[in-house]
């Protein structure tokens, strides 16, 4: 299969980032494409990133992409945030856009079971969004969110590369499930 994967928001996108600035979600959102890439790449997929490490790439540059160059899926990864300060919001979430047809939700499914179980992590649920990077992209597209930088937990978890592999492995896992049933 052709893969996009986004790693979600940009180096310098305004706010996306921990309470005490420790974290910003860029960082691990790439580190963890980076390795889900790896790890597709050695199952025989082709993968392509539609973010680059320098700048904000807008959400309506990425899908486009993805529509020009055809790809099979689209995968979002993120790190989620519940308002400014440190709480006690936590676990995994998995998003299909609204009324997704069976193939989506079924992608949503295998990347959010394997998610769960490779951190143990909280099960927020498999829900529904208007997100454009669900609504614009013409095949499945989800987005995960992998943990929230607000929890103290969840904000050790996410930087580190142990965490991060973790999740790149799950998700990565996800993906080749789905592409084989």
């Amino acid at each position: 299969m052709k893969i996009m994967i986004d790693a979600g928001h940009g180096p310098e996108t305004k706010g996306k980032r921990s309470p005490d600035g420790r974290l910003r979600e860029f960082h691990f959102n790439s580190q963890v494409a980076d390795e889900a890439k790896k790890q597709l790449m050695a199952c025989g997929h082709t993968v392509i990133f539609s973010h680059l490490p320098d700048r904000d790439v807008p959400l309506h540059e990425r899908t486009a992409l993805a529509n020009r160059l055809k790809v099979d899926l689209f995968v979002s990864i993120h790190a989620n945030a519940w308002g400014t300060a440190f709480n006690a919001s936590n676990g995994i979430e998995t998003f299909t856009y609204l009324n997704s047809p069976a193939q989506t939700k079924r992608l949503g499914s295998f990347i959010h079971q394997a998610l769960l179980l490779s951190t143990g992590r909280k099960d927020r649920g498999q829900k529904q969004a208007d997100f454009a990077v669900l609504r614009d992209p013409r095949m499945p597209a989800v987005l995960i969110e992998c943990g929230f930088m607000t929890n103290l937990e969840e904000l050790a978890l996410l930087r580190s590369e142990a965490y991060r592999k973790r999740c790149a492995r799950a998700i990565a896992f996800g993906i080749d499930c789905f592409s084989r049933n």
